[in-house]
Order: C-alpha cells, then sequence, then structure tokens
C-alpha cells in the first residue's frame, strides 16, 4: 500500500508525460527512471542523518514544488495556445528534465526510508517493491495519458499540466 501510494505522483507525471510523449523508448525511459529514484530515495532516506532530514524536509517540498508548477503550467499553455503558435517542446523523458522529474516525484520516499529505518522495518524488499511498483504505475499513466489525448486532443494536455500543478500544490500544503 505505502508502494501504490508513492507512486500516485508517478502515475500522475507519467499521464501527463503521456499526453505528449509515448514513443517506446519514452516509456522505458521514464518508467525505469522513476521505478530507480523511487527505490533508490528510501534507501538514501535510511542512511540520512536526523540533522539532514531536517532540512530536507525543508527545502525538497519547495524544489519539488517549482519543478513541477513550471512544468505544469508551460503544459497548460501549450494546450491552450493555437496550433501554428506551437514549437517543439524538448523531452522531458531525457536530460536533466528526467533527473528533475525523477526527483520531483520520488521525494517523499526519502521519509519512508527514513521511516522504516527507525521502525526496524527491512528496507531492501520495500526499496524493491516501492521501485517496480512505481516503474509499472508510470508505464500504465503514459499508455493511459496518450490514449486519452489521441481522442481528447488539447483537453488532456491542459487536465495533465493541471495534475502536475496540484501535485505541487499538495506537496507544499501536506
Amino acid at each position: 500500500m505505502v508502494a501504490v501510494a508513492l507512486g500516485c505522483d508517478a502515475f500522475a507525471v507519467g499521464f501527463g508525460t503521456g499526453v505528449r510523449f509515448c514513443a517506446p523508448r519514452q516509456i522505458f525511459r521514464l518508467a525505469f527512471h522513476f521505478g530507480l529514484f523511487q527505490f533508490m530515495m528510501p534507501l538514501i532516506g535510511w542512511y540520512m542523518g536526523q540533522s539532514l532530514m531536517v532540512w530536507a524536509d525543508k527545502w525538497c517540498s519547495w524544489i519539488a514544488f517549482g519543478l513541477l508548477l513550471i512544468i505544469g503550467g508551460k503544459m497548460i499553455l501549450d494546450g491552450i495556445s493555437p496550433e501554428k503558435e506551437k514549437t517543439e517542446c524538448p523531452d522531458p523523458t531525457k536530460g536533466l528534465s528526467l533527473v528533475m522529474l525523477s526527483l520531483a516525484t520520488s521525494v517523499d520516499a526519502l521519509g519512508v526510508g527514513l521511516s522504516l529505518g527507525v521502525m526496524g522495518q527491512g528496507l531492501l524488499f520495500a526499496a524493491i517493491c516501492i521501485g517496480i511498483t512505481a516503474g509499472g504505475m508510470t508505464w500504465m499513466a503514459m499508455k493511459l495519458g496518450n490514449r486519452l489525448s489521441s481522442r481528447f486532443a488539447h483537453g488532456m494536455e491542459i487536465l495533465g499540466g493541471g495534475i502536475l500543478i496540484l501535485i505541487a500544490i499538495k506537496l507544499l500544503l501536506f
């Protein structure tokens, strides 16, 4: 259940990304990296000291908020702009965008790793489950986003951007 809860952010970002980018390589890259980061963050959280966790709790949510807000805003603007004004959008499944999205969607797994360590729970099995679940949820979301976008065109792009902005706001409020 924890793995599914952590994978919900990856699902939402995968859905928004799948609206515009859904080639097999793009699906693999995003699902693999989201799964990898969701696997690694609990391990990192386990080993982080309490002083670092205070910093991470304070700033990581703001960083993830900013990244998701920018990406979501761009998607909404692209969805409402006339077709002739659109330019080629950079692929978010490559380079720095991929790393930033992976970090933004896996920040909460850092705290889960720290909690598992404090409670004395098995870490490796939990991290593997979290990573596989997030990767699978991302893959499904990209396929679903692409399928719906082919039917509903720009409305799905606007919806995907709105979802990213809502996740960004959720990071700050909860």
